[in-house]
């Protein structure tokens, strides 16, 4: 009954907006070490539809919406306002299917599921560029253009990077208004940090970070892989994730992360 029902709410609206909440309140996560980062995202979107979807049939209240939430309501965890100044808030987004439009939307949404009024630190992944172009400062410009207008706005403190080298870095440093806080370096492809990368984010009070995310942590199909696997029949094709926005709550005082999870948008393109 409930697959069926999301099934058919999937088939009418135009979005879908799935939140995981806290990763840490689900204990099949916590006995299980996916072994990826790809791994732990498709772990997470397929565990939250399959909870909401078997949920659906006991809520006779539901609509059909143009856009859908998906959420997991037992694992969303707002942040207490009395431990706020205790913890710090980022996240790291990930541009899929969208532009830099959506970026407003992602923090938005983040701050809403948390509620904050602000995040301390983003960190942007634009859409990867197609093989055989280099990434630009061009290509850069208007996701930066966005995060630079939610700094002047206090919705973000402080934003960075993911692999950049030293001459990108430098020209985007250069150009922008508000600078980058911090340039995130894989060491998958490089297992030292580039000696002219070190002495130029030194040099700018940038500090380097390490990830081991893959280009595309979501891509197009894997998302409509999962889609299907997790609600039977349903025209998973029509599917198109537009960004990715991964979080974690920290407690400043100890390092210890206190929450984690995702927010994904999709919209449907109805053939």
């Amino acid at each position: 009954m409930g697959t069926e029902r999301a099934r058919v709410l999937l088939e009418r609206a135009g979005r879908l907006t799935l939140q995981t909440g806290n990763l840490l309140n689900w204990g099949c996560l916590r006995k299980k070490c996916p072994a990826t980062p790809g791994e732990e995202v498709r772990d997470c979107i397929q565990k939250t539809l399959t909870e909401w979807s078997s949920k659906i049939g006991q809520d006779q209240n539901q609509e059909t919406l143009d856009v859908l939430e998906c959420t997991v309501a037992q694992a969303i965890e707002k942040i207490n306002p009395e431990e706020r100044d205790e913890l710090k808030v980022s996240a790291k987004l990930f541009i899929v299917g969208s532009n830099s439009s959506s970026i407003r939307d992602a923090v938005d949404l983040a701050c809403s599921a948390l509620g904050v009024a602000q995040l301390d630190s983003v960190i942007i992944v634009p859409p990867p560029v197609e093989d055989g172009i280099n990434l630009s400062l061009e290509y850069l410009q208007p996701y930066w253009e966005e995060l630079e207008n939610l700094v002047q706005n206090k919705k973000i403190v402080a934003i960075g990077t993911s692999d950049l080298d030293k001459t990108l870095l430098e020209q985007l440093y250069m150009w922008a208004q508000v600078k980058p806080s911090s340039n995130q370096v894989n060491l998958a492809s490089c297992c030292v940090m580039p000696p002219d990368l070190t002495a130029f984010a030194k040099e700018c009070d940038i500090q380097l970070l390490t990830h081991n995310d893959p280009k595309e942590l979501l891509c197009e199909a894997s998302f409509q892989e999962v889609l299907q696997e997790s609600i039977q029949n349903m025209k998973a094709n029509e599917w198109i994730p537009l960004w990715l926005l991964r979080y974690s709550v920290i407690v400043k005082s100890r390092g210890i992360i206190k929450s984690k999870g995702y927010i994904i948008q999709a919209k449907r393109n109805a053939s």
